[in-house]
């Protein structure tokens, strides 16, 4: 465990690593001491300066949805990020790759709320019937933690290594079976990644409950309006400045984001 003061200093490490695209070592170097409880603290503590600053939130993000990346990082559940407006993407608008250290492409299914969502009762039934549709995403990613050599500490601390979103317009989830969207992702005709939404813990909205109930716990909601991304359906992909990767989903739509 942390003290009060070494928490400040780690956020204080991230953030400068992010706004002078200068990523640092692992926080495990430095504070051999953190634990998930410490980096859930030092993430809040740069989600309230980016507050205090002029942004919003606009939903959360799931990671570590996937049995595989939970074994690789020795957890057994997911983590969770923040997602706020100044992070919101669009697909008409380049993304300039020099303002990230090492930015990735991830696929998701994702969730926006037309009502808010129960805290630590919440079920995959209450979040079908508080999703307003549910959307093809694309979740840029990135880590402050120079070449992506993080531990769950790391990431959790780093706003689960979140940078930005861009959705599509999607569907009523009432319409789909939100376990079997195919989903494949391709650039310059590439075929680069594909998998299924039930990657994300059998069935994307179970993260988003499990997502519900664990904000509750630090009195959290999960509003109307709000996006959930509950994990991705693929592989992350490495960006490369030029190229344009689009995702596309059975039966939901596609998205496409660029980058310079």
């Amino acid at each position: 465990m942390l003290t009060d003061r070494q928490r400040h200093a780690a956020a204080e490490l991230l953030r400068s690593a992010e706004h002078g695209v200068s990523p640092i070592a692992p926080l495990t170097d430095a504070f051999p001491g953190i634990d998930a409880e410490d980096a859930y603290e030092i993430q809040l503590v740069n989600i309230r300066h980016r507050l205090a600053a002029g942004a919003e939130v606009r939903g959360h993000k799931v990671g570590l949805s996937s049995p595989v990346m939970q074994r690789m990082m020795g957890v057994d559940e997911p983590d969770y990020g923040h997602l706020l407006q100044d992070m919101e993407l669009r697909p008409e608008v380049p993304v300039p790759t020099a303002g990230y250290c090492h930015p990735r492409v991830e696929v998701e299914v994702g969730f926006v709320l037309g009502d808010d969502l129960p805290g630590g009762t919440c079920t995959p039934a209450d979040v079908l019937a508080a999703t307003e549709r549910v959307v093809p995403a694309l979740e840029l990613i990135d880590s402050r933690i120079r070449d992506w050599r993080i531990t769950i500490a790391d990431t959790i601390a780093d706003n689960a290594s979140s940078a930005g979103y861009v959705i599509g317009e999607g569907r009523d989830p009432r319409e789909l079976d939100l376990t079997a969207i195919d989903a494949r992702l391709t650039s310059g005709g590439e075929l680069l990644a594909e998998g299924r939404s039930d990657a994300v813990l059998g069935d994307p909205a179970r993260s988003v409950a499990w997502l519900a109930r664990t904000v509750a716990r630090f009195g959290v909601p999960l509003k109307k309006g709000h996006l959930v991304l509950p994990g991705s359906c693929t592989r992350a992909v490495d960006v490369a400045a030029g190229a344009t990767f689009t995702a596309e989903f059975t039966g939901l739509g596609s998205v496409s984001l660029s980058f310079i």
